[in-house]
């Protein structure tokens, strides 16, 4: 079993994120403990103004509401009775037996799992303190929950029964499930987990489920008033259906909220920055690939996406790479000079445009599209992608890769002058 604790200032976000769910028959309430009026396990509206009053006889509390996801095993199949009861037992351990609170099973994902939402502040007004409530108290319950019920330990799960994979199986499809309800699956996992610093570097990880943050347009009033809202991509990436406001979701990822993130992360994904690069120039050096796309394969046994950011006129304008196993992004040029887009794609040697310093190429969603190169020359991204070699002639003529070809051996080394 493993058990989340969220700890917020909102007891209606808490509380309509599941109540939502229960109107789309993607949850059930299982139980209403602690609540003054039996009406209350029948009249949602009923529920909702008991615990906003209690909240309210401490208005100088701000971190007011508990929310909490208890996970169990997919190999698991736990009754309401035995799912209540454990929920019980929980809430006795870590000291919240007499406050009130809400039990509702999710039906939403492949495991069992279930939401509990409540609040600390309890009928006496006093304030149950939260610090460390994870470590302290939440901990040792899940084990003694996990001994008493015979459950899959925690520490026996080869894999969270509730992580995301970015495989075909694990992208989001539009009209499978309803837009909001799939892309709240991604960012829930996305958010948290992955390191990440701009729009740009979160976009390439989302990319991977099909889903995409879009800051609006210039001149547009979401770009204007620092908006954000969240699409599904075909299989194209072209977005399709309505889009969803960043506002909207229960984790609030807004951009103000993700500038917060971009802070932080920039300090975290400093530890994995070394092992990134090193990965990478090794594949670059040992394995020599000769195109784009035998690269990112190479990578893909590493456990690192290669994802390239391309314009609207097929120009690629940058590359950003994803370190799936410490779950850290990086801008190319984050990484160093050299895994830069314009440095990558010299040293592949790939074809330039006329100003030498990118590559126009089809859309990488749209492999049979076509768009002109050069001197009327046309590509599409897929024979860009399995261009693998050039004509002896072209290599020899080409100045900006004459510098390159000169082995090190061959240099003149430089005379030390006498001291």
């Amino acid at each position: 079993m493993v058990a989340v604790i969220g700890i917020g200032k909102s007891m209606r976000r808490a509380f309509f994120y599941n109540e939502n769910k229960v109107q789309s028959e993607d949850a059930s309430l299982l139980k209403v403990s602690n609540m003054p009026s039996e009406k209350c396990a029948e009249c949602p509206d009923l529920r909702l103004k008991m615990l906003l009053k209690l909240t309210s006889t401490r208005p100088d509390v701000k971190t007011n509401t508990v929310h909490i996801s208890l996970n169990f095993s997919p190999e698991e199949r736990l009754t309401d009775d035995k799912m209540s009861q454990i929920a019980t037992d929980y809430m006795e351990k870590i000291g919240f037996e007499k406050q009130p609170y809400l039990v509702y099973r999710h039906k939403d994902s492949g495991h069992e799992h279930m939401h509990i939402v409540s609040t600390n502040i309890t009928y006496d007004g006093e304030r149950i303190s939260l610090h460390n409530i994870g470590s302290q108290r939440s901990e040792p319950a899940r084990k003694e929950i996990e001994t008493k019920y015979r459950l899959v330990r925690a520490e026996d799960q080869k894999k969270q029964p509730f992580e995301l994979k970015p495989a075909d199986f694990g992208k989001v499809q539009y009209g499978r499930l309803p837009t909001k309800r799939a892309i709240s699956a991604v960012l829930i996992q996305v958010l948290d987990q992955y390191k990440y610093t701009s729009i740009a570097e979160l976009n390439a990880v989302l990319s991977l489920y099909n889903v995409r943050v879009d800051t609006g347009e210039e001149g547009s009033r979401l770009l204007a008033h620092d908006g954000l809202q969240y699409r599904i991509l075909d299989q194209y990436g072209q977005t399709v259906g309505k889009p969803v406001k960043a506002s909207s979701f229960y984790n609030q990822a807004t951009l103000k909220n993700l500038q917060k993130r971009f802070i932080k992360n920039n300090i975290t994904r400093q530890l994995h920055k070394k092992t990134l690069a090193a990965a990478v120039l090794f594949t670059l050096k040992s394995k020599r690939p000769s195109s784009l796309k035998e690269l990112s394969d190479l990578l893909k046994r590493d456990d690192i996406r290669l994802i390239p950011r391309i314009g609207k006129e097929g120009v690629i304008f940058g590359i950003t790479y994803i370190d799936m196993k410490n779950k850290t992004v990086f801008n190319g040029r984050d990484l160093g000079k050299e895994f830069a887009a314009k440095a990558l794609l010299e040293r592949l040697h790939l074809p330039q445009n006329d100003n030498g310093n990118t590559i126009i190429v089809g859309s990488k969603m749209h492999e049979k599209t076509v768009f002109p190169v050069g001197n009327n020359v046309a590509r599409s991204w897929e024979s860009y992608l399995q261009l693998d070699q050039k004509s002896m002639m072209e290599l020899l003529s080409s100045y900006e890769y004459a510098a390159s070809a000169v082995p090190n051996v061959w240099k003149k080394k430089k005379r030390k002058k006498r001291k």
